[in-house]
């Protein structure tokens, strides 16, 4: 085995392509880190929300099927209460909406914090170009 041992002029060749990392670049990597984890989280409650409007305009087709007259199971909290056909569709509209505003609230956060990151991303490729990876 032929190893090569590196020569004074290698360590400072190999050291040259090195930035010194000050702490407000760690701060940036920190928070840049702290954002991203914090994009998971809301990424996760899109989705979440998504799938429970779907739910909810599952269950506002199947009642278009349903007699007036019938009256429908609706779960409140933990009980299901037997409510006339109208209250459970007007019911069904309010939430579909609230779950709409709470959707569009939690992408605006989102976008925030992508923005945010994106400016992150910025400053630190900037400062350490190749020698650092953010990419999510």
């Amino acid at each position: 085995m032929n190893r090569r041992m590196l020569t004074k002029e290698d360590e400072v060749a190999v050291g040259a392509d090195e930035v010194e990392v000050r702490r407000e670049d760690q701060d940036k990597i920190n928070k840049f880190s702290r954002l991203h984890q914090r994009e998971i989280a809301l990424e996760d409650q899109v989705k979440s929300k998504q799938k429970e409007k779907e739910d909810l305009d599952d269950v506002s087709n199947e009642l278009e099927l349903a007699d007036e007259d019938d009256m429908i199971q609706y779960k409140i909290g933990d009980s299901f209460i037997s409510l006339p056909l109208t209250e459970v569709q007007e019911l069904l509209s309010t939430n579909t909406e609230k779950i709409v505003e709470e959707t569009s609230a939690v992408e605006e956060k989102l976008n925030t914090i992508r923005e945010e990151m994106s400016q992150l991303k910025v400053q630190l490729y900037a400062r350490f170009g190749r020698s650092i990876n953010l990419e999510t």
